[in-house]
């Protein structure tokens, strides 16, 4: 009943930038709190950036500074702007979110993935 859809990876040179997003569609009232995860070849999947539903939002030590997670209730879209890009950033990066349904409960979904790939 719903789904989340990622868009906005591809590649980039090291010191360049990104924007992810996160539509989430079907039959959705909300996104409550929401997170970007990655994972790189050989590694665990990891927390890259989350948000709570008042807008708190927290980072991996990797990223502070450089990434920025954000969202857009109107349009239950969640963004991760990612600046400054560095190789080691490369990984297939994740959507997650906990959304509140129409009928009432809630429910975690994932993305599909998008890659990113940052060259030297």
């Amino acid at each position: 009943q719903v789904q989340l859809v990622e868009s906005g990876g591809g590649l980039v040179e090291a010191g360049g930038s990104l924007r992810l997003s996160c539509v989430a569609s079907g039959s959705i009232y909300s996104i409550n709190r929401a997170g970007w995860y990655r994972q790189a070849p050989g590694k665990q999947r990891e927390l890259v950036a989350g948000i709570t539903s008042s807008g708190t939002t927290n980072y991996a030590d990797s990223v502070k500074g450089r990434f920025t997670i954000s969202r857009d209730n109107a349009k239950n879209t969640v963004y991760l702007q990612m600046n400054s890009l560095k190789p080691e950033d490369t990984a297939v990066y994740y959507c997650n979110t906990k959304v509140v349904v129409q009928t009432g409960g809630w429910y975690d979904y994932w993305g599909q993935g998008t890659q990113v790939t940052v060259s030297s």
